[in-house]
């Protein structure tokens, strides 16, 4: 997890741009903008840049206040919430196959479901937040989640459980549910997961980046609840090990109901705390690429006034470097829709970042759910392989491999402000540690040692 974050604070920062030359040329693993090099913003849009170095001034003029802080808990819980609901489908899975069966013997329907639900999500809000700002997810996307969480906890089939939208015959599901569960809930999940780090990114001065990396702790977090809570419920409303759809009744089989209950309660108890303890605005850094200089001032005022912590930007400053590329046409115009896109392509340097960056997600969505979703299987099969194969011990496993999650973005915010290592060495360090023991897990002989290899892959990615 902590080598995702890192790929996110990097594709973040390298659309950020510097506000000197002094920052430009800072290391990588300390400079909020250190990834000037690749985006060079004076070759796409010389106002923009201008403008953009202007309020990167003003907000380390500022520095970290107490609002900066509270978005550090209130996007955290949208990461930790990411996080939570990306593996209750996973937790749930095996029980749900349990009751249910599975419709086809070559594709497990849930996890698919799931990742189809994140990548929609992905790209709708992603897009969107591009179009109209950040407030609007921010607001809303946890609702959502919510809601659809608590429904997943009521479906009456496997297919209703995973699907987008099904209908089914009265002859195969005398329920007729139409009903939406796994993939709509990811997709609200899919959309938290980068709007999260930007939203926070664009507020946060150049002092305080790393808490970006940082902020993976809030994804080990959502990983813990869920691994105690799935200890909880599963192990004691649970089928036994070796039920099958025919033995495996409802009343016997709860466990993965109750954990979605519980998690879609918890995320509604978020969703409004972030309605309550921040007044969310648009962020100054999507505001000047609008070319709406008089928010931008007012929400910097804003700031300072209630940190007491004055800066220099004024108005007049911001209007004088002109007016930004396009923005005179229509957000939905479609030369601005295509510039969301042709801008990643730009240059030579930044189309080239730009591909590594979609490479390295494109592998970590192959790679991922083949130890992530899946792990609840890998712990169950090897508990049995050793003489323990209980409800109990694989949901015990399960929560301690998540607690051993907690220490990774620890480690990593401290080593990407490290010279020798910075965010790149430390990307390419975690990379290669939890591959090391990839391959080790293969050749596990104990229980101790599928534990503790399991956990530390946890820690280490």
């Amino acid at each position: 997890m902590t080598s995702r974050l890192d790929k996110i604070a990097n594709q973040i920062e390298e659309t950020r741009l510097s506000k000197d030359d002094e920052v430009t040329n800072k290391s990588d693993g300390a400079s909020a903008s250190g990834a000037s090099h690749v985006f060079d913003a004076k070759q796409i849009d010389p106002v923009l840049a201008r403008k953009m170095a202007l309020v990167n001034a003003a907000i380390d003029e500022i520095g970290m206040t107490r609002f900066q802080w509270k978005l550090f808990w209130l996007n955290g819980f949208g990461y930790a919430v990411d996080s939570l609901l990306v593996v209750c489908q996973s937790i749930a899975n095996p029980a749900v196959q349990q009751q249910y069966g599975r419709p086809s013997a070559h594709i497990s329907g849930i996890p698919m479901a799931s990742q189809i639900g994140l990548l929609v999500g992905a790209g709708l809000w992603g897009f969107s937040a591009d179009v109209i700002g950040r407030k609007l997810a921010f607001n809303t996307s946890l609702f959502s989640c919510a809601v659809f969480v608590i429904i997943a906890g009521g479906m009456p089939s496997y297919i209703s459980f995973a699907s987008l939208y099904v209908y089914q015959s009265p002859r195969h599901a005398p329920e007729a549910d139409r009903e939406s569960s796994v993939a709509l809930y990811s997709a609200g999940a899919g959309g938290n997961y980068i709007i999260d780090a930007t939203n926070f990114l664009e507020f946060l001065p150049t002092s305080h980046a790393w808490l970006v990396t940082f902020m993976a702790v809030w994804w080990a977090v959502g990983y813990m609840i869920t691994g105690f809570l799935a200890w909880a419920f599963m192990s004691n409303f649970s089928c036994a090990p070796k039920a099958t759809p025919a033995t495996c009744s409802t009343s016997d089989n709860m466990g993965w109901r109750y954990l979605h209950f519980t998690c879609g309660a918890l995320v509604f108890v978020l969703a409004l705390a972030r309605l309550a303890f921040v007044k969310m605005v648009q962020t100054p850094r999507w505001l000047i690429a609008q070319n709406r200089d008089e928010e931008v001032i007012q929400t910097l005022n804003n700031i300072s006034i209630k940190a007491r912590r004055p800066h220099s930007l004024t108005l007049e400053k911001l209007q004088a470097e002109g007016v930004v590329l396009h923005t005179e046409k229509s957000v939905w115009s479609s030369l601005r829709l295509k510039m969301h896109f042709k801008g990643l392509f730009q240059t030579r340097k930044l189309a080239w970042s730009t591909t590594l960056i979609l490479s390295n997600w494109f592998v970590i969505g192959m790679v991922s759910p083949l130890f992530s979703v899946f792990l609840p299987f890998y712990l169950k099969s090897r508990g049995a392989q050793f003489g323990s194969g209980s409800n109990y011990a694989t949901w015990r496993d399960y929560a301690i491999n998540h607690v051993a999650g907690l220490f990774g973005p620890i480690i990593a915010a401290v080593l990407v402000e490290t010279k020798f290592l910075g965010r790149r060495g430390t990307l390419a360090t975690g990379a290669f540690i939890t591959m090391l023991f990839q391959f080790g897990y293969t050749q596990i002989r104990t229980e101790a040692q599928n534990v503790g290899v399991s956990s530390a892959i946890s820690a280490a990615s």
